[in-house]
């Protein structure tokens, strides 16, 4: 009997690490803000560099670009149960992505208080 690990390619989201397939998590994408594959997918090449030309957004990029390019692989998560006050977790449910900005918050603190020796762990 196979263990499934928690890892990328078990949970629901995202994007194996190893072979950029498809994990089974759909878009949170707003309706009519979400990509028409099935059109896209009838898109010649050059049409579809004619579109990516005409964007204003597109900045494109070369060589020089990518020259000093490091995959960054995103770090584990690990659930953890902490009491928080009712009014501050209500405060920062108000938006989408509240456990990520909680997170970026710490870590930011984490790094300003930061002494150059690793942390022990209790």
């Amino acid at each position: 009997m196979k263990t499934k690990t928690k890892d990328a390619s078990s949970r629901g989201g995202g994007r194996s690490r190893t072979n950029d397939a498809p994990t089974g998590r759909t878009s949170k994408a707003k309706p009519g803000a979400s990509t028409d594959w099935g059109k896209l997918r009838h898109r010649t090449d050059a049409q579809i560099r004619h579109g990516i030309a005409s964007d204003p957004e597109v900045r494109p990029t070369d060589e020089e670009f990518w020259k000093d390019a490091k995959v960054v692989w995103p770090t584990r998560k690990t659930v953890v149960t902490m009491r928080l006050d009712a009014d501050l977790l209500a405060w920062f449910r108000q938006q989408r992505g509240y456990q990520t900005r909680i997170n970026a918050i710490l870590r930011a603190y984490m790094k300003a208080h930061a002494t150059g020796e690793p942390a022990e762990s209790s």
